[in-house]
């Protein structure tokens, strides 16, 4: 991992794991739900292949953002339809009873992991960026205390 922080590597590999969970999980389910209701299956299968890539972009990448933003929306969006489904329902009359388990658990826990570690992350990335490039004034307050016209010299 090409992590400038050294607390963002455990974050980018917790985030990895939930990501490839999340794929393993829903991977699983693609063939029962692609018979019960096809867009379901479809769904599960296409959020499995995109969180798949999320892992990978979160091992390798040197900026992983998008990969953190497009594995928060994904882990919400299952998250979000889970609860639909076990409530109101979903379009074309799909409703779960239920929690699946152990599957609605751990992919719950999964997105949910992934979810909370994503703003942990850019916490660190804001605090590695802000001491790498120091105060926005550090430019000024360098250029006056060392400039042509500085004190001392």
């Amino acid at each position: 991992m090409n992590s400038a922080c050294p607390a963002q590597t455990p974050l980018r590999g917790l985030g990895a794991r939930c990501a490839v969970g999340n794929t393993v999980l829903h991977g699983l389910l693609v063939a029962d739900h692609l018979e019960e209701k096809f867009y379901i299956g479809v769904l599960f299968a296409v959020g499995s292949a995109v969180m798949l890539v999320v892992a990978t972009a979160l091992l390798i990448s040197k900026r992983p953002v998008l990969a953190w933003l497009t594995g928060a929306a994904v882990s919400l969006g299952m998250i979000v339809g889970f609860l639909l489904s076990r409530t109101i329902g979903l379009p074309d009359g799909y409703h779960e009873a239920g929690w699946e388990p152990p599957y609605g658990a751990l992919s719950l826990t999964v997105e949910g992991l992934f979810i909370v570690a994503f703003p942990a992350w850019m916490g660190g990335s804001a605090t590695t960026a802000r001491t790498a490039l120091g105060s926005p004034y550090r430019a000024d307050r360098d250029r006056i205390t060392s400039g042509p016209g500085a004190r001392g010299h």
